[in-house]
């Protein structure tokens, strides 16, 4: 197949709100595909292509973007040859050879080509073909139980090769896919409520433990042979001796473990969770130690454990792994599972996560038995400019640039502000437009992607918290960012502070 196929394919899919007719969109074409193409065309088109990053970042995309070809003869296979050859590249002279190579790979492609290339190779795809849309399609496309291909690719952990045997093979041989030790699981996903108690409601009596803030660890070990993967199912084994021992450790043969892991302080409290993902993708040893700590397992000793209740998991897990559960409570009172998220808040950690006590392991899945709660914390910022958008926000200004009040010149003019971080969630299709219209009025300067204005608008923004970061002069930058609103009722003067911001910095 035609690698443009797959762009305007994706393209259509971006440019319509409606789910049906996204999943008949990306049905018409799967059922195109030769069998060879299934696994990588579908890796493209979620943003996840089989190969992972292969060292080519936006730098090196615009580098090698130039004139584009007047006609489409790229394919599918090509372009997943190509990425084998880029994720292949080590040693002295691999940075020229792997621009040589997108060079040759880019100058064949078609304007639209182009830029699904860009996309797929940075992982932003853009095209609001959701895991969960292409897995309807899949099983749309091979005319299967739409249940039956999602716990096959929760399972497995991999979508493309899930649609090749959801389109080539028998409804027996997805039916046969399972639980297989040292093979990553699609991590079960939390809903959100506003407070402990409001979950509380929905769960029924729940388990409510401390929401770490560290990074997510899925660990399966069969003898003495253990691994470790990221909530994306990468292997960082190599990088991870400190959990791996401790693994080891435990009374078990087989296992598979579902936690997180983060650094700590010399007293015992969570270090800053950027300091922990410095460490998490470290490839050589590092001073600071990873402890990790575990909320689930999913098999142990032969035994599945996916169907089971959490109750019964948490008794497997208490008995294999005493030292490292993370902390929590057993309950059906909201005034119990309050002061358990204020205990967690205390010790520094995120929040909390209530867990209906019945519920079984729902790989993949985000529904209502795991319930997340942490605060929100919102904060009024100036816009410094502003992004033209791609996908279906194509010809609206999108990615707003934030910047906090510097009132006594401590990272520069006083008065200025302070870049600390870019957002485009929360963003209606009414503020896009409303954007769109009044930015340029206070346009202060433009280049092809970007419009600079006064810094006189106010936005209301809620974020995670703060980390470290030398991308901006003020040492900081917003985590998980989202507009809430304009403030019309405010002026710029009254914008938070970045010494503000920065006061949520721990250590």
């Amino acid at each position: 197949m035609l690698l443009d196929e797959l762009a305007l394919t994706a393209d259509t899919v971006a440019s319509t709100r409606s789910r049906l007719a996204k999943v008949d969109a990306l049905a018409e074409l799967l059922r195109r595909l030769e069998p060879d193409e299934i696994a990588p065309a579908v890796g493209f088109l979620v943003g996840k292509p089989r190969q992972g990053r292969v060292g080519v970042g936006w730098r090196g995309v615009a580098a090698a973007t130039g004139e584009p070809a007047t006609e489409a003869e790229l394919t599918v296979d090509e372009l997943d040859t190509v990425l084998d050859r880029l994720a292949a590249a080590s040693g002295a002279g691999s940075s020229g050879e792997r621009s040589r190579e997108l060079r040759e790979l880019i100058g064949r492609a078609t304007t639209r080509e182009q830029g699904f290339i860009g996309r797929v190779l940075l992982g932003e795809v853009g095209t609001g073909a959701l895991e969960g849309v292409v897995t309807d399609a899949i099983a749309r496309a091979a005319d299967r139980p739409v249940d039956l291909v999602r716990r096959a690719a929760m399972l497995s952990g991999d979508l493309g090769e899930t649609a090749r045997l959801a389109l080539t093979g028998a409804e027996a041989e997805l039916a046969a896919v399972g639980l297989e030790v040292g093979r990553p699981v699609l991590p079960m996903l939390a809903a959100t409520a506003s407070s402990a108690a409001a979950a509380l409601e929905t769960t029924g009596e729940a388990s409510v433990e401390f929401k770490l803030d560290g990074a997510r660890i899925q660990v399966h070990r069969s003898g003495d042979d253990v691994r470790v993967f990221t909530r994306n199912l990468a292997d960082v084994t190599h990088r991870l001796p400190e959990v791996v021992e401790v693994v080891r450790g435990l009374p078990v043969h087989d296992v598979i473990l579902d936690g997180e892991t983060l650094s700590l302080d010399e007293d015992g409290a969570p270090r800053p969770f950027q300091e922990t993902m410095s460490r998490f993708g470290a490839e050589t040893a590092r001073e600071s130690v990873l402890h990790p700590w575990f909320f689930d397992v999913l098999h142990v000793d032969g035994r599945d454990l996916l169907d089971e209740p959490l109750s019964t998991r948490l008794v497997e897990l208490e008995r294999i792994a005493p030292g490292h559960r993370i902390p929590g409570e057993v309950t059906a009172d909201p005034d119990v599972a309050e002061r358990v998220s204020r205990d967690a808040l205390s010790a520094g950690q995120e929040g909390v996560v209530v867990k209906a006590i019945g519920s079984p392991y729902a790989a993949g899945r985000r529904g209502s038995s795991w319930i997340k709660v942490k605060p929100v914390l919102t904060y009024d910022l100036v816009v410094l400019a502003c992004e033209w958008g791609s996908g279906r926000r194509t010809g609206w200004l999108s990615n707003l640039h934030l910047g906090a009040l510097d009132p006594i010149g401590e990272f520069g003019k006083p008065g200025a502000f302070v870049m600390v971080g870019k957002t485009f969630k929360g963003l209606t299709d009414e503020l896009l437009r409303w954007q769109t219209e009044r930015f340029p009025q206070i346009e202060t300067r433009r280049t092809e992607h970007t419009v600079w204005v006064e810094p006189s608008i106010v936005v209301e923004i809620a974020i995670d918290g703060v980390q470290r970061s030398s991308r901006y002069p003020g040492g900081i930058a917003l985590r998980f960012a989202r507009v809430k609103r304009y403030r019309d009722d405010k002026s710029a003067a009254e914008a938070d502070t970045i010494q503000t911001l920065r006061g949520l910095l721990r250590g």
